[in-house]
C-alpha cells in the first residue's frame, strides 16, 4: 500500500535549527522525526511512500534513500498552497481504485495501523482536545462522520483530526481536490484537505474514525522537547560511562563521548557528540556537537555546534559556536 507524506514545510517555529536542516530530520529520542514515522508505516505494511518535498528537500531524499529500501517517489512542491494542494500533486502516482494512507511528516504517532489499513471504509484518526479551534474537527453520529470543519471559530466538536487519513479508494479524494482547485475554494487562504474530505462526505462517501491516544507534535521547540521526553520513557537506552551519572530516561548514541558529566533525565545525545564536564537534562544535543563546562536545561543544541561556559538555557542552530562567560 502507498502512503503520502507531506514534508515541504519550512519549519519557521523551529528556527534557528531549520535554517540549515529540514524539520523532519531533527533528532528526537535518538532518530529523526521522519524516521519514527517511517518505522511505524513499514511495520504496518506500507511498501511505497510518496514524499512531498520542498525546502531543503534534497536532504530529506538523501536520508530516506540511505536508511530505507522501500520504493520512494519524491514530488516537489515549489509553492505551498495548502495540504490539499500538496496531496493533489501526487495524483499522477496513485490509481483511482487503490487505497491510500496519508500522514503528516511532523507528527509522531502511536497507534495500531494494521486494522486501520484493512478498514472497509475510509477512516480518520481523531483525538479529543480541549481547544478544537486549532484543528480540523469531526462531528460524528452513529460511529460515522457527518461533518468536517477546518479550524472552526465556534467549536462544534472536540474530536480533532490528527493527521492520519486512510482512503478506501483514492479516486474520490482527488476528484474532490480537483473541485476545490477548479473553483478556487480556499479556507483561511489555503486549499484544505478537510474541505476535500467534506465534499466526499456530501457525495456519499462513508467515513469512520479511529482513536489516536499517542500523538506527538514536533512543530516547535517546546513540543519537540516534550515529545523527546515521552518517547524516551518508552525507548530509552541504558549504558554506563566511567565517572559519569546517567539519569534515565536518556538516549546516548553509541559513538558519542561522555566524560565527567551528568546526563538526563529526558536527554538525547546525538552521533559523535562530545560532552565533558557538563550537566545536561531535558535537552536534545545534535550530532557532532561539543558541550563542556556548562549546565543545560530545556535546551536544543544543533549539529556541529560548540558550547562552553556557565549554566544557561540555550537554543542554537547547526554549525553555531557560542562561548558563555
Amino acid at each position: 500500500m502507498k502512503a503520502i507524506i507531506p514534508v515541504a514545510g519550512v519549519g519557521t517555529r523551529l528556527r534557528p535549527h531549520t535554517f540549515s536542516h529540514p524539520k523532519v530530520l531533527l533528532n528526537v529520542a535518538g532518530k529523526p522525526i521522519i524516521g519514527h514515522i517511517m518505522d511505524k508505516l513499514i511495520a504496518s505494511g506500507i511498501d511505497e511512500a510518496i514524499v512531498i518535498v520542498g525546502y531543503l528537500g534534497n536532504m530529506v531524499e538523501k536520508w530516506l534513500l540511505k536508511h530505507y529500501s522501500i520504493k520512494f517517489t519524491f514530488v516537489n512542491q515549489p509553492e505551498r498552497l495548502g495540504l490539499a494542494h500538496a496531496i493533489w500533486m501526487c495524483k499522477p502516482y496513485v490509481s483511482d481504485d487503490e487505497p491510500l494512507f496519508i500522514t503528516l511528516g511532523d507528527t509522531i504517532f502511536e497507534v495500531d495501523l494494521e486494522p486501520v489499513l484493512k478498514s472497509p471504509f475510509s477512516t480518520l484518526g481523531v483525538k479529543e482536545v480541549e481547544d478544537p479551534r486549532r484543528f480540523g474537527v469531526a462531528v460524528t453520529e452513529g460511529g460515522k462522520i457527518v461533518k468536517l470543519v477546518e479550524k472552526p471559530d465556534t467549536p462544534i466538536s472536540n474530536l480533532a483530526i490528527v493527521g492520519l487519513y486512510f482512503l478506501h479508494q483514492a479516486g474520490p479524494l482527488f476528484s474532490s481536490i480537483d473541485y476545490l482547485i477548479d473553483h478556487d475554494f480556499k479556507t483561511k487562504g489555503e486549499y484544505q484537505l478537510t474541505d476535500a474530505l467534506q465534499l466526499m462526505i456530501e457525495q456519499g462517501e462513508t467515513f469512520t474514525t479511529f482513536p489516536v491516544s499517542g500523538w506527538y507534535d514536533c512543530g516547535a521547540a517546546e513540543t519537540l522537547l516534550s515529545t523527546n521526553e515521552i518517547l524516551l520513557k518508552k525507548n530509552a537506552t541504558t549504558k554506563t560511562y566511567p565517572g559519569c551519572i546517567i539519569n534515565e530516561p536518556a538516549f546516548i548514541a553509541n559513538n558519542a563521548i561522555i566524560e565527567n558529566a551528568i546526563i538526563g533525565p529526558n536527554t538525547t545525545i546525538g552521533e559523535h557528540a562530545v560532552i565533558s564536564d557538563a550537566i545536561i537534562r531535558d535537552s536534545i544535543i545534535g550530532n557532532y556537537a561539543r558541550v563542556s563546562h556548562i549546565m543545560l536545561d530545556n535546551s536544543i543544541v544543533g549539529n556541529n555546534a560548540w558550547i562552553t561556559g556557565n549554566p544557561h538555557e540555550i537554543n542554537i542552530g547547526d554549525y553555531s559556536e557560542i562561548r558563555v562567560r
